[in-house]
């Protein structure tokens, strides 16, 4: 089952549970996924049961995308409380990519980041309830830069690169207990600088405090053991570069329950009411085969099970006024 969040063209909010087919049905009295959520939690039943039960009228998904009226599958009232994070080299294959950009910084030898992938390789798989390799992890940003499907992806002026990277991204919310649970998961495009990260790999953390994209659809239930995609770049109507890629945990050197167990060990991360967004990494990059994007450039992801891309155009901030820190003088 899947779930999007739109608008109508009055500008109220709803949610709606796809279908098989590509149908869907509004949820009467449901105006964020995170309302459903809580519902839910509150009522001890699951996200779909509370979905069923509150099926309403038929929408029209394809109206829905062509008149740019999807939301972000998850939000946040308050987006301060939308937390944006995630790991990186936790797929196979993934370190080839930046141990090239990172190696001639460490004169030929091992890279931290090949050790880093090692490690995955080596324990990043334990057996339940055992403590895995803790992964590479980072920040990207609160729900303002969580960016709606088909908005633009936008490059900070001072950036060097804006780039695609197509990944997975679970979806939590934290109960009034303080416990992570997960709604489900959402195909994203987790945009990163990499011209500023293969400067030197203490940047990754610049690197990544960016926007990123969400597809549409908000997937329940457990993602499938091995997804195949393909994230492309669109320039002038043409396919500049496509690529497939595999995600899923056939082709990961860490389980999900080791990364998720990694990043809500931290009480900060356990806050009741609070949303997560985090991306579970990726092993193809266009960056990686010499593309430089451009403004107007169009991001394009797409894998199953999710049944609607993520697509968004490449936009470069405007800077803003030059300013100063001041001191507040008693």
């Amino acid at each position: 089952m899947q779930l999007i969040q739109y608008r109508e063209s009055d500008g109220t909010r709803h949610v709606a549970m796809l279908k098989e087919g590509g149908a869907a049905v509004r949820l009467n009295n449901i105006a964020s996924t995170y309302d459903l959520a809580r519902d839910a939690i509150a009522r001890g039943i699951s996200l779909a049961h509370a979905a069923e039960q509150a099926a309403g009228d038929a929408v029209d998904p394809a109206a829905i995308a062509a008149e740019g009226r999807f939301l972000a599958p998850i939000d946040h009232p308050d987006p301060a409380h939308c937390l944006m994070t995630g790991t990186g080299l936790t797929h196979l294959g993934s370190a080839e990519g930046r141990n090239k950009m990172h190696q001639a910084a460490a004169g030929g030898q091992m890279t931290d980041s090949m050790r880093m992938f090692n490690m995955g390789l080596e324990g990043g798989r334990p057996a339940d309830g055992a403590t895995g390799a803790q992964p590479e992890w980072f920040y990207k940003g609160d729900g303002s830069c969580l960016v709606a499907p088909g908005a633009p992806l936008e490059s900070p002026h001072f950036a060097l690169d804006g780039s695609e990277e197509p990944e997975i991204a679970g979806i939590y919310i934290i109960d009034d207990a303080g416990r992570p649970r997960r709604l489900g998961f959402a195909l994203g495009n987790e945009f990163s600088d990499h011209v500023t990260e293969r400067g030197n790999y203490l940047w990754l953390a610049h690197s990544k405090l960016r926007q990123a994209a969400l597809g549409p659809e908000l997937l329940l239930g457990e993602l499938p053991q091995d997804v195949r995609g393909t994230s492309r770049i669109v320039r002038d109507g043409e396919t500049l570069w496509e690529k497939p890629f595999l995600s899923g945990e056939a082709n990961m050197s860490h389980s999900l329950r080791n990364l998720e167990h990694h990043h809500f060990k931290y009480d900060l991360f356990r806050r009741p009411g609070d949303v997560h967004v985090h991306f579970f990494g990726t092993a193809t990059l266009s960056f990686a085969d010499n593309v430089k994007t451009q403004e107007g450039d169009i991001f394009e992801v797409e894998a199953a099970p999710f049944t609607l891309p993520v697509r968004n155009p490449l936009a470069r901030a405007a800077a803003p006024a030059p300013d100063q820190i001041e001191v507040l003088s008693l």
